[in-house]
């Protein structure tokens, strides 16, 4: 692992993914706690699912998961003292979220927009996935929304998102969220911890 002045971490994340609520709306805090700055790595977590046959979310194929989930995830919302509302619909489709999200990696508004689409879907069990409800996001966070929407839905940006899950795939990522602290991978969010202490302690960051 190549030694840097600012260790990074790659957070790869979904925004139909549960667990992935929990990570995102607490990483810039831990990462900043932590010296760790974060790549983030937006991706389709469904390509991946249908890699191995599966036409949906093991929480939704598999009942006695399912179950358990939702108890799990109101347990970890009271945990962290985050908002949660069991969706009504799941895995909400978030391409255009994504798509917007590829866009704004490596803008400062970045953890924001990733927040608050998460708390759309699991705090308000609203829908996330249309350019109506995405222009009002972006313009509630100050941005030029047509501007933003219109890179996100161009030819070029939607290959950028089929490289970037084929990239995920590839890495050996089979689900959301994983990180990377150099070529160590951690999955789920009771790992982002983990993953942290041994991103600072190894100073990964290597391009």
């Amino acid at each position: 692992m190549t030694p840097h002045a600012c260790p990074l971490l790659d957070f790869w994340f979904d925004f139909g993914s549960n667990y992935s609520y929990l990570s995102v709306m607490r990483i810039e805090e831990e990462a900043a706690r932590h010296g760790v700055g974060i790549r983030w790595r937006p991706f389709l977590l469904g390509p991946i699912f249908r890699s191995f046959g599966w036409e949906s979310s093991p929480f939704v194929l598999q009942k006695e998961k399912g179950d358990y989930t939702w108890k799990d995830m109101a347990r970890q919302c009271r945990k962290y003292g985050l908002p949660w509302q069991q969706p009504t619909s799941f895995p909400r489709p978030a391409v255009l979220p994504l798509r917007i999200a590829l866009v704004g990696a490596t803008q400062p508004w970045m953890g924001e927009f990733c927040r608050r689409a998460m708390a759309m879907n699991f705090a308000e069990d609203h829908g996330i996935d249309s350019p109506q409800i995405m222009h009002a996001l972006l313009s509630e966070l100050g941005l030029p929304a047509h501007r933003v929407i219109d890179e996100a839905i161009s030819d070029a940006n939607k290959l950028r998102l089929r490289h970037q899950t084929e990239t995920a795939a590839e890495k050996g990522i089979f689900g959301a969220p994983t990180f990377f602290a150099g070529d160590e991978m951690f999955w789920g969010n009771d790992r982002l911890d983990e993953a942290l202490a041994f991103c600072k302690e190894a100073g990964s960051g290597a391009a």
